[in-house]
């Protein structure tokens, strides 16, 4: 019998347990530190602390704890995604506390604490290891959705997505419980091997399929599993939803790569079915619903609901083409959906909460430089050169045409279009109508970088995508 655990293994999870202990020296530090603000740069290290002993480990492959824990370019890519998320979320967070009177040690904490269970989701091929990284993600969110307290939009937020959160979790359990009772193990390989030998119209495989495809459908906020997407998003604190909309999906998106493309992969002809279906419903309904928005929150949202949409074309295509331009559009929409939330949170002010459209209005005119950022990150999002929002859509798009889902390209090509709408709104705003006194914008450092940085990556991903590809690609053939 193999064993279980060798003193290696420490080596696999030394960027989470960084984390861990940053985040426990924080909830200590809180007591301690009075400028609070001093709390969000240890935060910071700590990441950046992660990030290095990750940078140390990135040749390095093997499996441990027994097998339920995979160290490959595939983990290792989407713990920098995440990573990256946290940081500049931190980053944006700093001055956006001070004005919101709730900058606390635990909230910097409990970032750092689901960005660890987010990377052992993404290194997990076991059920039980994938779940206890899901469940130790998703808690923290929950808490940090409703981390205004005294903000009783935020406190009802907190508690929709909790209990919808729970409820999917259970479904999602049920169904790995299933697969648990088909396989007699808890490993992706040993499913997928289970899976196999039995016929495609098993009732109790196709139920394990289904129930498990609800539960992931709730986390990636795909319809018809997308009703807590833009009341949590709304009552949040902008810079936890900024942190939801990009690294929270990207985590969901991970493990489903993991359940689909290996646990699941003998059902595929049955899957895939249902994952058109809900690809063109989430595209279509997200594009359409943000049409009559007038909140930038809930846009986003609905925004982000659609995107969910093009994403899954990737696992529909299901060649190497569609799994890398999966990878490479979540990191693509890491960078440029940050950007447009810091412009967002940059809005609000003492006096001003800032989340309307109107709150933009004449932005160029007081605030250039703001209003050109914004115009990038919007256009990037609709998918427009030379911005890396292209080359996401492009690939994803071309994913589809390899495989012959001609149809769904198109659709998703009409949806595309109909994104440029609501986008436009915005910019409309910004570059075409007066100032008001509401017009005005925050200025910080951490919102500086974070603005900076993003801006880079958008443009430079869009201009020159090469090596991102490829890093794209080196990870799915790690992982798949």
């Amino acid at each position: 019998m193999p064993q279980f655990f060798q003193i290696q293994d420490l080596g696999a999870i030394t960027p989470e347990l960084e984390l861990a202990v940053f985040g426990m020296f924080l909830l200590i530090f809180d007591l301690l530190i009075q400028q609070k603000r001093r709390l969000g740069y240890i935060a910071l290290a700590g990441i950046a602390s992660s990030a290095l002993f990750l940078y140390r480990i990135r040749d390095i492959e093997f499996s441990a704890y027994g097998g339920v824990l995979s160290l490959d370019a595939f983990s290792i890519f989407f713990k920098l995604i995440f990573l990256i998320a946290a940081a500049l979320s931190i980053a944006i967070s700093l001055r956006y506390l001070d004005i919101e009177r709730e900058n606390h040690g635990e909230y910097y904490a409990l970032i750092l604490f689901s960005t660890m269970g987010m990377m052992f989701m993404a290194g997990a091929v076991d059920l039980v290891t994938l779940y206890i990284g899901l469940e130790t993600m998703a808690i923290a969110t929950y808490v940090l959705v409703g981390f205004l307290r005294s903000n009783q939009r935020s406190n009802e937020a907190s508690m929709k997505y909790f209990l919808l959160g729970a409820f999917s979790s259970a479904i999602l359990l049920y169904g790995m419980s299933l697969l648990y009772g088909i396989s007699g193990s808890t490993r992706f390989v040993d499913i997928a091997e289970a899976l196999s030998r039995r016929p495609v119209t098993d009732p109790i495989s196709l139920m394990a399929m289904i129930t498990v495809s609800a539960g992931m459908f709730f986390k990636i906020a795909a319809v018809p599993f997308h009703q807590w997407t833009p009341d949590a998003y709304e009552g949040a604190p902008t810079s936890i939803t900024a942190f939801m909309s990009v690294a929270v999906k990207a985590a969901s998106f991970a493990m489903m790569l993991r359940i689909f493309m290996v646990a699941l992969y003998p059902l595929r002809p049955q899957w895939v079915s249902i994952m058109a279906a809900v690809s063109v419903m989430t595209m279509t309904v997200g594009n359409i619903a943000a049409i009559t928005q007038s909140n930038l929150k809930r846009l986003l949202a609905y925004s982000s609901i659609s995107h969910a949409g093009y994403i899954l074309i990737g696992f529909i295509a299901g060649n190497a083409t569609g799994i890398t331009a999966v990878g490479l559009y979540l990191l693509i929409y890491t960078f440029t959906n940050i950007g447009a939330w810091a412009v967002i949170v940059a809005l609000r002010r003492r006096d001003v909460i800032g989340e309307h459209i109107d709150d933009m209005a004449g932005l160029f005119f007081k605030h250039p430089a703001a209003a050109v950022l914004m115009l990038i990150f919007l256009l990037s999002l609709a998918g427009i050169p030379p911005t890396a929002g292209f080359i996401g859509k492009y690939y994803l798009f071309a994913a589809a045409i390899e495989t012959g889902h001609n149809v769904l390209a198109v659709i998703a090509v009409l949806n595309a279009a109909i994104s440029i709408y609501f986008y436009l709104r915005i910019v409309v705003s910004m570059f075409m109508r007066d100032a008001t006194e509401r017009t005005g914008l925050t200025s910080a450092p951490g919102l500086s970088f974070a603005l900076g940085i993003a801006l880079i990556f958008t443009m430079v991903i869009g201009i020159y995508p090469d090596p991102f590809i490829a890093l794209a690609r080196q990870a799915v053939v790690a992982g798949f």
